[in-house]
C-alpha cells in the first residue's frame, strides 16, 4: 500500500512513524513534511492548502491512501479534491470539517444530537459580547469561532482580557466555564461506524501548574488511571455516535478522525470542543500504545468498510510526551536556533523514547527550530512513572537555546505530585 500523509507537524510525524512500522505499507510519502519526518518517509513539496495540487501529487504517486493531517487543509476542502480523483482519503469533507472550523456550527450539531455541552452564546457585536460575559460571569470562556491553530480560546478571570479577545474576533462563542479534569478521546469513523481509541489528557497551559497562556499543547499522557473504566463507552453513547449520526442525517457524513475534547464535571461529562483531525500532542501518546497496524484501519474508514475492522489491540504500556517549545512561545516564538542532542536520543533511548519533529527544518547538516512547538519527546514504560522518567531523560539530552518545556507532565497521574 502506498500512503501519502499531508502536513508537517509532530502529529504527522507520529502518523508517519506508525505507518512506517506497518508491514502493509510499501511506500510512504509526506508533503511537505519536516526534518524529522524525512527519516521515515519520502518528502514531497506541496501547498497543503491547495486541493488540486494535493490531488495531482497523489495521482502522480499512485497513492492507495491519502491521510490529511492538519485542520486547515480539511476546512479548505483538500479531502474533497482527493476524493474527486478517486483516491481513498482519510479526512472529512470541507462541510463536515466545519465541526472544527466553526464552533457555532459544532454547537448547533450538538444541540440537534442531544450531546451534552456547555451553555453558550454566539456573538457578533460588542453589545452581544457584553451581555454574554455578564450572563456567565468569571471565569470567562471566549472562543474564536474559526480556526486559530489551537490558540483561539481565552479562559480568564479578567473581564477586560475576555472582552478584548472577543472584540478582536469577527464572531465568537462565549460559554459557561466547565470545571473538572479534561480528557481527549479520538474516534475513527467512516460516517456510520465509530471506533474509539484510548483516552488521553493533554496540558494546554504553557507553564507548570497549569499557569501561563493557552498553547497548542505542551504534553500528554495515556492511559488515564483516574478515569472511570466506563468513560469510553459513555462518550461513545452520548457524544460520538450521536454526532456522527446527526451529520449523516444532515447529508454531510463525517469520515475521518473525530476528536472530542471533554470536561468531566460534577454534573457529568460535557463536550468542550470537537476537532476534525488527530490532536497534537495526544496523537503521540495514543499511537505509541496502538498495537494494531494503522494503515488498514485508516483505509477501512476511507472506504466505508470500518464495520469489517477487527477490534483494535492496545499495548499495556503507558506513554508520555513532552513538548519542547522555542524561546518566548506562544507569544512571538524565536526560530532559527540550532538543535543538538537528537542523535544522542536516537542512540541511547530508542525504542522506549524517541523524538517527533514539529517546527524544524534542515540547514545543511544541522536541524534548526522553525516554529513555536519544536519537538515532542515521546516515551513508553510499564506505567506512567516509568514512561515519564524515560521521556524527561531524553528531553535532558536535547539542547536548544532558550527553549522551554513543562516539568510536570503526567506527574499527578503518576502519583508524583
Amino acid at each position: 500500500m502506498k500512503v501519502l500523509v499531508i502536513g508537517g507537524g509532530a502529529r504527522e510525524h507520529a502518523l508517519c512513524r506508525s505507518l512506517s512500522l506497518d508491514p502493509a505499507v510499501s511506500a510512504l510519502y509526506c508533503a511537505p513534511g519536516n526534518a524529522g519526518i524525512a527519516d521515515v518517509a519520502t518528502l514531497r513539496p506541496v501547498d497543503a492548502l491547495d486541493g488540486d495540487a494535493v490531488a495531482t501529487l497523489a495521482t502522480e504517486l499512485v497513492a492507495d491512501l491519502v491521510v490529511v493531517g492538519p485542520e486547515a487543509p480539511l476546512v479548505a476542502g483538500v479531502a474533497d479534491a482527493v476524493r474527486a480523483v478517486g483516491i481513498p482519503v482519510f479526512g472529512p469533507s470541507a462541510e463536515a470539517a466545519q465541526l472544527e472550523g466553526s464552533k457555532a456550527f459544532a454547537k448547533d450539531v450538538m444541540a440537534a444530537a442531544g450531546v451534552p455541552t456547555a451553555r453558550s452564546y454566539v456573538c457578533t457585536t460588542p453589545e452581544e459580547v457584553d451581555a454574554a460575559l455578564d450572563a456567565f460571569g468569571a471565569p470567562y470562556v471566549v472562543k474564536d469561532d474559526g480556526l486559530a491553530a489551537g490558540k483561539g480560546v481565552v479562559v480568564t478571570e479578567d473581564l477586560a482580557v475576555a472582552r478584548a479577545h472577543a472584540l478582536a474576533c469577527d464572531r465568537v462563542v462565549i460559554e459557561e466555564y466547565l470545571d473538572g479534569p479534561e480528557v481527549s478521546l479520538f474516534a475513527i469513523t467512516d460516517g456510520v461506524t465509530v471506533v474509539p481509541l484510548q483516552p488521553a489528557q493533554d496540558f494546554k497551559r504553557a507553564l507548570d501548574g497549569d499557569r501561563g497562556p493557552n498553547t497548542g499543547g505542551m504534553g500528554a499522557y495515556s492511559p488515564l488511571p483516574w478515569a472511570d473504566p466506563k468513560l469510553v463507552d459513555e462518550v461513545m453513547e452520548l457524544v460520538l455516535q450521536p454526532t456522527v449520526d446527526e451529520l449523516r442525517r444532515r447529508g454531510t457524513p463525517f469520515s475521518g478522525l473525530l476528536y472530542a475534547g471533554l470536561a468531566i464535571t460534577g454534573r457529568g461529562t460535557r463536550v468542550i470542543e470537537f476537532n476534525a483531525r488527530f490532536g497534537d500532542p495526544e496523537t503521540q501518546v495514543v499511537l505509541a500504545r496502538l498495537r494494531t497496524p494503522l494503515a488498514g484501519v485508516l483505509l477501512n474508514a476511507a472506504n466505508g468498510t470500518l464495520d469489517a475492522q477487527p477490534p483494535l489491540v492496545w499495548r499495556e504500556d503507558a506513554a508520555v510526551t513532552v513538548v519542547i517549545a522555542s524561546h518566548n512561545y506562544p507569544e512571538t516564538p524565536r526560530t532559527g536556533d540550532r538543535i543538538e542532542g537528537l542523535l544522542e536520543v536516537a542512540a541511547e533511548d530508542e525504542p522506549d523514547a524517541y523524538v517527533l519533529h514539529a517546527g524544524t527544518r534542515r540547514e545543511g547538516d544541522t536541524v534548526v527550530s522553525a516554529g513555536g512547538r519544536v519537538l515532542s519527546v515521546t516515551a513508553t514504560g510499564s506505567d506512567l512513572a516509568q514512561a515519564r522518567e524515560k521521556a524527561y531523560t531524553a528531553v535532558a539530552r536535547i539542547r536548544l537555546d532558550g527553549s522551554q518545556h513543562r516539568t510536570d507532565i503526567a506527574a499527578k497521574a503518576a502519583g508524583l505530585g
